[in-house]
């Protein structure tokens, strides 16, 4: 699993967690400033206001595991589907922090298709774009198909 991890694509994550808070991350890895759960629980509620009212800011793995299950929740509701979010010992006992980063990516695509601002760093959600035709032009369409079928055997032959 570590073979997978981009430390590239964490800092991006970084980044923009930190540009949705207004605040630096600790001067620590990436993966140990958001294993509390902290950081997490405060993205979502300013993603989505007062989704996580109450989360432990101190105490030991259990409410720090407890965080990252709130976090899951809220993301959850949010719209993320159960296959994009981390199990919480992938972030806990950093088993699969490029899982964790995935979430995160999502989780950054969502919240621009909900017209979060902030800044970008993944390409936007595509978005149903449905086409109107009046009877007019979808004739127009049906008559003039066969002609770019047809093609051109002009001067043709068996030979060639």
């Amino acid at each position: 699993i570590s073979d997978k991890r981009n430390p590239a694509l964490d800092l991006q994550v970084q980044q923009w967690i930190e540009t949705v808070l207004e605040e630096k991350f600790p001067d620590v890895p990436y993966e140990d400033a958001i294993k509390d759960g902290i950081i997490l629980c405060k993205l979502m509620n300013k993603l989505q206001p007062n989704s996580i009212p109450k989360y432990a800011t101190s105490g030991g793995s259990f409410q720090f595991r407890e965080n990252i299950a709130l976090f899951q929740n809220a993301a959850r509701a949010y719209g993320l589907g159960d296959a994009q979010l981390f199990q919480t010992i992938d972030l806990f006992e950093k088993r699969n922090i490029p899982q964790v980063t995935l979430c995160l990516f999502v989780l950054r695509r969502l919240a621009q298709k909900k017209k979060l601002n902030g800044s970008t760093f993944s390409p936007r959600v595509s978005e149903a774009d449905a086409r109107e035709f009046s009877d007019e032009q979808l004739n127009t369409a049906k008559n003039g198909l066969p002609l770019l079928h047809e093609g051109t055997n002009k001067d043709a032959n068996q030979s060639g």
